[in-house]
């Protein structure tokens, strides 16, 4: 593998520092977006169970933020009704929101770059692959060209430049899949968190009438 690498030439190294990076988003999505971290299945039955009757002590408030985030948005309602118990319901979904957009933007991070990654390499192994063409040519169209030049050379030449082509399409496509694989899971835990905060905002305006 690295004689190929060396073979390709510098156009190929930013495509190695694509890997490289490719690879460290891949793993760090799949840690940050576990199940347990964003949106345990019994976290909203156990708060709705919790503030039966009242709004739980700060204590309990600040365990439930940190346990997930989908803790986050719900303590954001705790919070809001611990902070003026006679709230409007407007400020209360206000407070919320403003607690789940910036959980989706948490959510969301590094995707983009996935995707920039996904979109750019293939570009980056044609133009590693253009760049050698260039260099091939120019060397057959010295003093060999008078006699035909190395038909062995430019055959070696040839798929040395597709070397970073293929490259380019083999850091791609897995990029571009787990981009899309990590959308999914990134748009069903949002709309997880949308109904869990919309039945949550309806069981803290009840509670704050009572």
């Amino acid at each position: 593998m690295f004689s190929i690498i060396q073979a390709a030439g510098w156009p190929i190294w930013p495509l190695v520092a694509c890997s490289i990076l490719a690879l460290a988003l891949v793993i760090e999505r799949f840690l940050s977006l576990k199940t347990a971290k964003i949106a345990p299945p019994k976290l909203l039955d156990e708060a709705l169970a919790v503030s039966r009757a009242s709004v739980p002590s700060p204590d309990v408030v600040r365990q439930l933020e940190q346990n997930s985030a989908l803790g986050e948005v719900l303590a954001s309602g705790f919070r809001a009704l611990n902070s003026d118990p006679r709230c409007t319901e407007a400020d209360l979904r206000a407070n919320m929101e403003s607690t789940g957009r910036a959980v989706a933007h948490r959510l969301e991070r590094y995707l983009n770059a996935l995707a920039t990654i996904a979109s750019a390499a293939p570009l980056l192994g044609l133009l590693g692959t253009v760049i050698g063409m260039i260099e091939i040519f120019g060397s057959q169209s010295g003093a060999g060209a008078a006699t035909g030049g190395n038909p062995a050379q430019l055959a070696h030449g040839i798929s040395v430049a597709l070397y970073n082509t293929a490259f380019g399409l083999i850091i791609a496509i897995p990029a571009l899949i787990f981009w899309r694989y990590f959308r999914g899971r990134v748009d069903e835990y949002l709309l997880t968190l949308e109904l869990a905060a919309e039945r949550f905002a309806r069981h803290l305006n009840n509670l704050r009438r009572a």
